[in-house]
């Protein structure tokens, strides 16, 4: 029921004298919460309301002095205090987007990671949030408001992928309209080959893919040339022996249970509970062949996973079945010591699936949902996998040569406990001066810790301006967003803008001033 502004005042009135309470939310004008929540006795007011206006116009009586119908109030004076409340508060006309019914769904996704700066998204780069939230506005299934700010439509993530890894089973959550007959297709559609979603579930209004998530499952696909013992030559044509596979299964076994994975990780300390990770299951899998390379891959299942802790998993399991570390040196690494730990490459790391068991128990017979088990989408993904994920990885490596050349930085490492500054500097280091300022101290911290391993996360990331997304102006005026760093802002030492590095700049003098 259309409702002009003199009516709303009227309706507001009557609310007012009879102490109504009104609730009004952004997706809804201000009239339309009276006629849903006091429809009928309001539409009963307002056809005799409009009776007797209509009644004492034809009559030419004014409305407050005579005729029939109810009795009203006299209209508010339009004082400047008045008008401007209306002002603030004005009749929004409904639209279709604005009366769409949303709920809560899980979307599955595949990915190849590759050229995209991991799957959280992060404004000005590549990523794969970044391109799903474009393709859901360009569906007309969210607003432009809802692709600043996610968390209007409850927009959650599963799990954060890093930089260049891949995912074959992707969960994210968000509230969609329920009106869209085929909503995968309607996604897909704008969307890049790299990226699919596989499959839609309507699930219960307070899910959230991350929360819910009791495990989650990661691959790592890697050449058996890298367990070569050293005293054999790494090469491509490298074939692994069934004494060296039972060694990899039985090295892998050990991170099985809970341990404190400090040294797996950047910037995270031994006190803190969360470095204390439960891994569920490891196992590494049969050998095969492709492109004239023998490959294997190893699958662990945990309940969640710290930044790099599984690339640093198998890179110090590498180091020890090429005899570069001992076999103790994983127990070690759970110490409360600083253990250097080599970080194996990304481009062999997959999210395969997250675990949603519990919700699946609880839900997934009630006769209402559905449980995310995504049976019928194994046959896509697995092709979806075979054509951008495993050939990704396969090419890039053959091409690339990744863990070949990480292979040869292997002795560089010490596999030992090492000294990290702290506050209580030896007299050297201090230079046994009674008046350096705490700037000073600091800068001395900073430049010792360079070469630490809690640095080695920043450092290999190399040049992110491949990822970057440089604003371009059309000739028409328009500004676009293009991934080239060919024509974008001026780019200074290592990679890095004459705006990020004043930023960088000002960022670390504050934190050497700490």
């Amino acid at each position: 029921m259309a409702v002009n502004i003199g009516e709303r005042i009227w309706l507001q009135h009557l609310l007012a004298k009879y102490n109504f309470i009104t609730k009004v939310t952004h997706y809804s004008p201000t009239w339309l919460p009276v006629t849903r929540f006091c429809t009928f006795g309001l539409q009963q007011l307002l056809t005799s309301y409009r009776m007797e206006v209509k009644s004492d116009s034809s009559s030419g009586t004014p409305p407050e002095q005579g005729g029939a119908g109810i009795k009203r109030p006299l209209e508010p004076k339009m004082t400047e205090e008045y008008v401007k409340r209306i002002q603030l508060d004005p009749v929004v006309e409904e639209s279709d987007s604005v009366r769409r019914k949303r709920r809560k769904y899980a979307l599955l996704l595949s990915y190849s990671g590759k050229g995209y700066l991991g799957m959280q998204r992060n404004h000005g780069f590549r990523t794969i949030e970044g391109d799903l939230l474009d393709a859901m506005v360009h569906a007309n299934l969210m607003t432009e408001e809802g692709l600043q700010c996610p968390q209007m439509f409850q927009f959650q993530r599963a799990a954060r992928t890093d930089k260049g890894v891949s995912a074959a089973r992707q969960v994210v959550s968000v509230k969609l309209p329920d009106d869209v007959a085929d909503m995968v297709n309607e996604i897909n559609k704008h969307l890049c080959d790299q990226i699919r979603v596989m499959a839609v579930r309507r699930t219960t209004k307070g899910f959230n893919c991350k929360t819910w998530c009791d495990s989650r499952t990661y691959s790592y696909m890697c050449p058996t040339f890298a367990f070569a013992p050293l005293e054999e030559m790494t090469k491509e044509d490298y074939r692994i022996t069934p004494d060296v596979l039972e060694k990899i299964r039985s090295t892998v076994k050990v991170y099985k249970g809970t341990h404190n994975f400090h040294n797996f990780t950047a910037r995270k300390k031994f006190q803190e509970d969360s470095a204390k990770r439960y891994i569920i299951d490891i196992e590494c899998g049969d050998p095969f062949e492709r492109e004239s390379v023998e490959w294997v891959i190893i699958r662990i299942k945990g309940q969640s996973f710290m930044l790099h802790q599984i690339r640093k998993m198998v890179g110090l399991a590498i180091a020890v079945l090429r005899g570069l570390a001992s076999p103790d040196v994983i127990s070690k690494a759970w110490g409360k010591d600083r253990v250097d730990v080599p970080i194996a490459p990304s481009l062999g790391l997959v999210l395969e699936e997250p675990h949603y068991d519990k919700y699946n128990l609880r839900y997934g017979s009630d006769g209402i949902h559905e449980a995310l088990t995504w049976d019928e989408a194994t046959k896509k993904i697995q092709e979806f996998r075979e054509k951008y994920i495993d050939s990704t990885i396969i090419n890039t490596e053959i091409q690339e040569k990744s863990m070949l050349k990480w292979l040869e930085t292997l002795p560089l490492h010490t596999y030992d406990v090492r000294e990290i500054p702290g506050d209580d500097l030896t007299e050297s280091q201090s230079h046994r001066s009674s008046t350096r300022s705490a700037f000073g101290r600091a800068r001395v911290r900073l430049n010792m810790s360079q070469n630490s391993d809690d640095e080695e996360a920043d450092d290999e990331d190399g040049d992110l301006d491949q990822y970057r997304i440089f604003p371009q102006k059309k000739d028409d005026g328009k500004v676009i967003m293009k991934n080239d760093a060919s024509n974008g802002d001026e780019v200074g030492v290592n990679g890095v803008s004459g705006k990020d590095k004043t930023a960088v700049e000002t960022d670390t003098t504050a934190s050497m001033k700490e």
